[in-house]
């Protein structure tokens, strides 16, 4: 069965990459964690649609930049990854990074947390940073 993926938005306009690209890039990272993608939805939303999913279904009232939903079972990758684009905006301006590379490394954030690495814990933003360089690093070989 071939990997799924959707690219949906909620009040803003849809990304241009080449999702074929994209794709293939998530499959990889996937198969180098030892995982395989199954259902992968994005939702590319605004500021005001990431805070009412995060107040909606994590009780948190805050902006961020992506909320990951796990539905995996066992190796195979299910879930629903929502990126705020405008923040993701925000933090590329102040970061003084280019945005679709910013774009880039959130989207596969989300893939990293589906296969298991966290980033909340002590020492684990650094494995999480390691994991996203190595994944952006591949993704430029594609």
């Amino acid at each position: 069965m071939r990997p799924a993926f959707q690219w949906l938005t909620s009040g803003v306009d849809c990304p241009e990459f080449d999702y074929q690209r994209l794709e293939s890039w998530i499959a990889q990272v996937a198969q180098r964690h030892n995982r395989v993608v199954r259902a992968i939805n994005y939702i590319f939303c605004s500021d005001d649609e990431i805070l009412r999913v995060n107040r909606q279904f994590l009780d948190h009232d805050y902006y961020t930049d992506i909320i990951t939903f796990d539905n995996c079972i066992g190796q195979l990758l299910r879930g629903d990854i929502y990126i705020s684009l405008d923040t993701v905006a925000s933090n590329a301006q102040d970061l003084k990074l280019d945005y679709d590379r910013e774009l880039l490394r959130v989207i596969v954030h989300g893939v990293l947390h589906l296969c298991g690495i966290n980033d909340k814990g002590t020492g684990e933003r650094e494995i999480m940073e390691a994991n996203e360089n190595e994944a952006l690093s591949l993704y430029d070989t594609l």
